[in-house]
């Protein structure tokens, strides 16, 4: 069976998550899968469509992606509802090993993310070095801002922003609009309003919808975006395929992983930049 879109709005991204986990697509009889708990910008941008298949040609071992933020990530991993996490909040992340959910984290890749506005730009932010103080101009402008609102690693990065900036963002605020949903459905809200917004770069490019919006807060330190790879802890979950998952995670951080990663492009834009520890790169080699 399997689930339609106007089918899963009904419902939380958590039960979306239970009934792909469920569905009988998860597997063939004999065949080696996992699941990976995922966000909404590796599957959005289309780099797991792209790597997946050169990992199940080299172990033979099917990956199946759960897109959510990764928030919700971290929930349903820590449920059993996943073999491996690759998500983008480090310190949720260490938090979820230093718990015991998790067995250990390893860094895989970064980008960035970026402050997107309309050609208008009525809080005048455009090419502005300081991310803070161009979220106090929109705060002060009371310029329309779209948040994602979905406790993802991307709203993570952004409340804890806010919080620099000294600002205090509330959902019943006019000008601050929360979507409760992923990036590229949060962008075309964004665009439809034409409201400031922040996402993570690899998702704007390959976004499709781009209207007369672009780029214009970027290259600030504090907007480094990394990711992360856990195998979940199988003491927790006896369901846990952990031989499986750890080929995966000794994949993505290997050699042939990291410079799989390094050729993904989009529009002849790297999306994403390999950074996984040498020290791992020789052991998976």
């Amino acid at each position: 069976m399997r689930y339609s879109p106007k089918f899963l709005k009904k419902f939380s991204p958590a039960i979306i998550a239970l009934a792909l986990i469920s569905s009988p697509i998860a597997a063939t009889a004999g065949e080696k899968t996992i699941i990976i708990q995922s966000t909404t910008s590796t599957q959005n941008s289309g780099l797991l469509d792209y790597i997946l298949p050169v990992f199940a040609k080299k172990t033979g071992i099917k990956a199946r992606v759960v897109s959510v933020g990764t928030g919700q990530a971290l929930k349903n991993a820590r449920n059993g509802d996943g073999d491996v996490l690759l998500v983008h909040a480090k310190s949720a992340e260490e938090k979820f090993v230093s718990e015991g959910y998790g067995v250990k984290r390893f860094d895989v890749m970064f980008n960035d993310f970026v402050i997107l506005g309309p050609k208008n730009d009525p809080a005048k932010v455009a090419d502005m070095k300081d991310v803070t103080a161009a979220l106090k101009k929109i705060a002060s402008a009371k310029a329309v801002f779209a948040s994602r609102g979905d406790d993802s690693g991307t709203h993570k990065k952004e409340k804890s922003l806010w919080k620099e900036a000294g600002i205090s963002p509330k959902k019943d605020d006019k000008w601050y609009r929360e979507t409760g949903s992923g990036m590229g459905a949060t962008l075309n809200v964004a665009v439809g309003m034409g409201a400031y917004v922040m996402s993570d770069r690899a998702t704007w490019i390959a976004f499709k919808n781009k209207k007369d919006f672009s780029i214009l807060v970027e290259g600030e330190p504090r907007l480094f975006n990394q990711y992360g790879v856990i195998l979940v802890n199988p003491e927790k979950h006896k369901n846990i395929k952990a031989k499986e998952g750890q080929a995966f995670i000794d994949w993505i951080t290997g050699p042939e992983g990291q410079a799989t990663i390094k050729t993904f492009k989009v529009q002849g834009k790297q999306l994403f930049f390999p950074n996984a520890a040498p020290d791992n790169m020789k052991k998976a080699s």
